[in-house]
């Protein structure tokens, strides 16, 4: 193989560093809201959307339904990433069946914070034999460049979700479709472990037994006991996927058939189910509804998002 001049090298960074710093370029999205007492954590319920506003109490009642996690890890292929905060918030329609539809914010149904690749750059696609990416992964020694964050997103409306196994151990509590957004200038903004079309799939289920907690509250968040509001708390459980299956990584860099090529050999990508698992440490689940929804029929909807926005601070 002929060596690569430095001219050559450095064109090539030049080139992908340029690339990540337009791409990177994007709008600041809105801040929170914050909410009163008991309503504190649902600060994304899509109290709004058609589906909850049109539940009668009846024959479907609305329920906010929010998830967090402090810490954890996700093992893709041959990569483990310790995780950071996780937040799922959801809006579920329980139907007079025994089904129900999930409802997802706007904004999408997971937030995460970004977390650090170990070994950034050069431990996710170096050493390679691929001509360019020898040369890339020569200019990255010692560089600021190599570092790299790996962001979950949503990529699609949860679904398949069950409160009873929420209070229980292995069974699915519910259905998250994502896509793992991974950031780095050589990288480019589009490059992704799944896609909306071949998500990643995942089913969290807890290990262990949450503790069990019951609050009432009125409508604006106040505790009372005599509230027309009630939450049940589920804390302290770890939760666990470990038979998902990841696809290959997507539209990474300038050339990208070359740098995917070199990301999916070195991580182990495409991974069946099976290869890869997903840990969440002390997780908080909190589900709020109305007590008694079959005394506003038909407006328990329209009631629950009443209550949600006399809260907002």
């Amino acid at each position: 193989m002929r060596p690569i001049s430095t001219r050559t090298r450095l064109a090539t960074v030049s080139a992908l560093t340029a690339l990540g710093a337009f791409a990177s370029l994007g709008t600041a999205t809105a801040a929170d809201p914050v909410l009163n007492g008991e309503w504190a954590p649902f600060t994304r319920c899509p109290v709004d959307a058609p589906a909850m506003l049109a539940a009668d109490g009846f024959a479907k009642t609305p329920q906010c339904v929010v998830s967090t996690s402090a810490s954890g890890s996700i093992k893709l292929g041959n990569t483990t990433v310790t995780t950071g905060r996780t937040n799922l918030q959801l809006g579920v329609v329980q139907n007079a069946d025994g089904t129900s539809t999930v409802v997802a914010p706007a904004s999408g149904a997971l937030v995460a914070e970004p977390a650090t690749v170990p070994g950034g750059l050069l431990g996710l696609m170096c050493p390679s034999d691929i001509f360019v990416i020898t040369g890339i992964c020569e200019s990255l020694e010692n560089s600021s460049l190599n570092k790299i964050t790996a962001t979950m997103e949503s990529v699609g409306a949860p679904y398949a979700f069950d409160q009873t196994a929420g209070v229980l151990t292995d069974l699915p509590i519910v259905a998250l479709p994502v896509r793992i957004h991974l950031q780095n200038p050589l990288l480019g903004d589009k490059c992704y472990i799944g896609t909306a079309a071949n998500p990643i799939v995942l089913r969290p289920e807890n290990r262990t037994f949450p503790d069990f907690g019951m609050t009432f509250f009125q409508g604006d968040g106040t505790v009372d006991a005599a509230g027309e509001m009630s939450r049940i708390n589920l804390t302290g459980a770890t939760q666990n996927d470990g038979a998902f299956a990841v696809p290959g990584a997507t539209g990474c860099g300038l050339n990208v058939g070359l740098i995917n090529a070199a990301v999916n050999a070195k991580t182990g990508l495409p991974s069946a189910a099976g290869n890869n698992s997903l840990t969440l440490n002390d997780t908080r689940t909190y589900l709020t509804g109305l007590n008694a929804p079959g005394t506003v029929v038909p407006d328990a909807g329209k009631v629950l998002s009443k209550n949600w926005h006399s809260a907002v601070n």
